[in-house]
């Protein structure tokens, strides 16, 4: 393999697997991510996700075999809260990264392996249609018809990152994610979700720079990806449901230095099931798979998670 060869399928690979690390936040399928809780409700969940696929190139780039194995354990915290008389929630969420991604390069093997933080998450929702801020006495007199909802989910560049590495757990740029989330219960025990959003993403000033491959420095930015994602989930007692999930997503082509890679455009749909029961009064797991319905490009992973929470309501403050 020569030189100027090596450099341009090495440069491909980094583009297609900043692509298929994209497409995995994307992949998020969240069953009931608009539910209202009461006024002062907090959460601590401890959670771990296991990736396993392929990446797909279309034949695109002189790539083949490739493959990624991603376990990652996460520590979240959600608070709710009532904002101009709505119901209100935020949460932080604290992931790290461990894993090994492999491929034939011009039928070269090659392998790297990760360990690391991911970039922190944090969310904003608020319910604007149907959803009320609520203590526990009016929540247990409540019951939920329509919701509508918006939220922002960003991802801060806090993660681990190299500029001089081909992968990396950190993106080392900001992505924000718009919602409007819709919720409707039915038939006394269904409920059917749909969320709307797009995921915008600043630019990487430093992707894949300063090593053998590139002296200087090259910027990397990508296009926004527009998702579509739809839940219809049963409730079999109180705490305890059963989930059915679906997303698409579109966009996310990626260039380098003003350059762009048409072959990175993501056109892809997951499907999977979720379940949550409770265990104690404070405490309750919830479990899910979830694999490509039709992966186009980028990472086509089987996703199993599992997550437990512990839950507290803030105690009424008495009046002296």
């Amino acid at each position: 393999m020569t030189q100027p060869a090596g450099r341009r399928a090495v440069l491909a690979f980094a583009s297609i697997l900043l692509a298929g690390a994209t497409s995995l936040q994307a992949q998020d399928l969240a069953p009931r991510a608009y539910v209202v809780t009461p006024l002062g409700s907090n959460a601590v969940t401890l959670a771990y996700t296991y990736n396993h696929g392929e990446l797909l190139f279309e034949g695109t780039v002189p790539i083949t075999d490739s493959t990624g194995k991603l376990s990652v354990p996460l520590v979240s915290y959600y608070r709710s809260f009532g904002l101009f008389g709505r119901s209100a929630n935020v949460l932080a969420g604290l992931p790290y990264g461990v894993g090994t991604f492999e491929g034939k390069v011009l039928e070269q093997e090659r392998s790297i392996y990760r360990s690391g933080l991911f970039d922190s998450v944090f969310r904003v929702s608020v319910n604007l249609v149907g959803g009320p801020a609520m203590s526990l006495p009016q929540m247990r007199q409540w019951r939920q018809k329509t919701l509508l909802g918006v939220s922002v989910k960003v991802v801060a560049p806090t993660g681990q990152y190299d500029p001089t590495k081909l992968i990396n757990l950190g993106s080392n740029r900001w992505t924000f994610k718009p919602e409007l989330g819709f919720s409707r219960a039915f038939g006394g025990h269904w409920e059917l979700d749909a969320y709307g959003s797009v995921f915008l993403f600043t630019e990487n000033p430093e992707f894949f720079s300063r090593n053998e491959f590139v002296p200087g420095t090259q910027a990397q930015t990508q296009d926004p990806i527009g998702a579509v994602e739809l839940h219809l989930s049963y409730d079999v007692r109180p705490r305890f449901w059963v989930s059915l999930d679906a997303n698409f997503w579109y966009g996310g082509k990626t260039s380098l230095n003003g350059v762009e890679n048409p072959n990175t455009l993501q056109k892809n749909s997951r499907i999977g099931i979720t379940a949550a029961f409770p265990v104690t009064r404070h405490q309750s797991l919830k479990v899910s798979y979830a694999q490509g319905a039709y992966i186009r490009f980028g990472g086509d992973y089987r996703i199993v998670s599992a997550a437990w929470q512990y839950s507290w309501i803030d105690k009424p403050k008495t009046k002296p």
